[in-house]
């Protein structure tokens, strides 16, 4: 059975086509991995799909009566609730049955004997749903959900508001969990999990009954929990039977046979033309070259995609920083409550070292600490010599209506436009995105416009906070490659142990020095 039937697709933003008549069906049961490079358009389509982008061609179709579940990333959570009440709304609409239950026993008893059986079969009906559906084990399906992503760390009934981002995005992952929709819509759901609650999910999504598409770049996750494929590139959307490594296999071979196939018409190509040249003009031979000259007319001449540009990060080395980057002496960390113990670090020239551990415990505002944008709390850090450092953002909330070219420039006002374009195609980002404004472009094309401007100052020390959230595969391995090779000093937080653990000389696990005061 077709749970959502997308046909002919096609859809652009300006002069910039993302798909060309793209079709898709999601069957009963298949777990979906929606991959592609970043800006190839899998929120895009996601977006179509939920009816928040209206597509320029084409029809979206989903099967009556099919619950939708969607991790949106951007929806609003209200000031005054608390993680608990959030999670109960998985179940409004089971609120609302009973409601619809206890107004039909309100109607009993002035019913007419007809009524009155009637009403029976209907509250009988609504109250089998509401068994069926879990209804009366509520609170213990939110403790369980609950408990598995860590929101009982956090505590259920802190208010939301007072949320760090990974936490924000579990609440709204647990709360779409427990709402067991008919099909799960989940994009990058593992960017702001720490490495235990992606295992949770990794198990929750393994042995979930339903139908999902998911987008991540996170292949060892996305793996173990899909059986298909579908595979966007150069405006096109295909399905592959299999995990990532099968797709990759054969996508290489479909490449190796048309690049075949197409050197082959090209030879053929070449030859008919220098027939119809040599031989149109003479009488005896003439009809042999307008027969060869259909035949031209008639050809579906094969078209090899143009190569995009691959991601080569290399970052300026800046002259030698002292011998000793930063020391902490009785350092505590925080905002209005203490995050840590009092904390006595230091980092050295050379170091390369990866800070671990669950969301919410203070790995960010340790960084932020370190670098001075926020007072700790009590003690001190003090920084070495002759430092020059490079800071990655986990995020940038601030509105951005400068063309990605504008925003380089400004930084590097001395480049020629030519230096700029060359700088940032250097990172993987094509003509079209380049002269895109920064707001319209994906999570991945933006961390790629921070990552131009930093490889473009000369640096020391780096200092990244999450760089691979969004990144796809080959700019992830690109960023790994540059970061071992990088002579400075680097602090980097990660959740991707496959990411960091090439790149650290120490990782140092910052749950054994946090307070856990939540």
């Amino acid at each position: 059975m077709s749970l959502l039937t997308v046909k002919n697709l096609t859809h652009g933003f300006g002069d910039r086509a993302i798909f060309n008549d793209v079709s898709f069906r999601l069957l009963k049961g298949e777990h979906i991995g929606l991959i592609g490079a970043n800006g190839e358009g899998k929120s895009t389509f996601m977006n179509i799909i939920t009816g928040k982008l209206e597509p320029d061609e084409g029809k979206v179709e989903w099967a009556k009566r099919i619950r939708i579940g969607y991790l949106d990333q951007h929806a609003q959570l209200k000031q005054g609730m608390t993680i608990r009440d959030v999670l109960k709304t998985a179940f409004q609409y089971l609120f609302d049955m009973e409601t619809e239950m206890n107004e039909l026993f309100g109607k009993m008893g002035d019913a007419s004997p007809e009524e009155l059986e009637d009403l029976l079969e209907e509250t009988g009906t609504l109250q089998e749903a509401l068994t069926n559906n879990d209804f009366y084990i509520i609170d213990a399906k939110v403790e369980e959900i609950g408990r598995g992503l860590g929101l009982d760390d956090i505590g259920l009934d802190k208010d939301v508001h007072d949320l760090s981002g990974g936490q924000r995005t579990k609440v709204l992952l647990a709360k779409l969990l427990l709402e067991k929709p008919d099909i799960l819509l989940l994009d990058e759901p593992t960017n702001y999990l720490d490495e235990q609650h992606i295992e949770w999910l990794k198990r929750y999504l393994q042995e979930y009954e339903n139908a999902f598409i998911l987008i991540s770049h996170d292949i060892p996750f996305l793996n173990s929990v899909i059986n298909l494929i579908y595979h966007m590139e150069n405006q096109e959307l295909n399905r592959y039977a299999g995990d990532y490594h099968e797709f990759k296999k054969v996508h290489e071979m479909k490449r190796q046979q048309l690049e075949s196939a197409y050197k082959k018409q090209q030879q053929e190509i070449s030859n008919l033309k220098d027939f119809v040249a040599r031989n149109k003009a003479r009488v005896s031979t003439r009809n042999m070259a307008m027969s060869r000259q259909k035949k031209l007319d008639k050809m579906e001449v094969i078209e090899l995609a143009s190569e995009k540009p691959k991601p080569e990060f290399n970052f300026k080395l800046a002259r030698t920083a002292g011998r000793v980057i930063f020391e902490t002496k009785d350092l505590v960390i925080g905002y209005d409550e203490p995050l840590s113990r009092p904390l006595n670090l230091k980092m050295e020239r050379g170091q390369k070292i990866a800070l671990s551990g669950a969301n919410g415990i203070g790995k960010t505002t340790l960084l932020r600490s370190i670098l001075g944008e926020i007072k700790p709390i009590s003690g001190s850090v003090e920084l070495g010599e002759y430092l020059h450092i490079g800071y990655f953002e986990q995020e940038i909330k601030t509105e951005n209506r400068n063309t990605c070219i504008e925003e380089v420039w400004n930084e590097f006002p001395s480049l020629n436009q030519a230096e700029v374009r060359a700088a940032l195609a250097k990172c993987g980002l094509t003509t079209k995105h380049i002269e895109s404004k920064v707001e319209v472009l994906s999570g991945g094309e933006k961390a790629k416009v921070r990552l131009c401007k930093l490889m473009n100052n000369e640096s020391n020390v780096l200092v990244f906070d999450e760089p691979t959230n969004h990144l796809d595969v080959e700019a992830k391995e690109e960023l790994k490659r540059a970061l071992k090779e990088y002579k400075g000093s680097v602090l980097l937080i990660s959740h991707e142990p496959e990411f960091y653990q090439d790149v650290a000389t120490e990782v140092w696990n910052c749950e054994s020095w946090t307070t856990k005061l939540f």
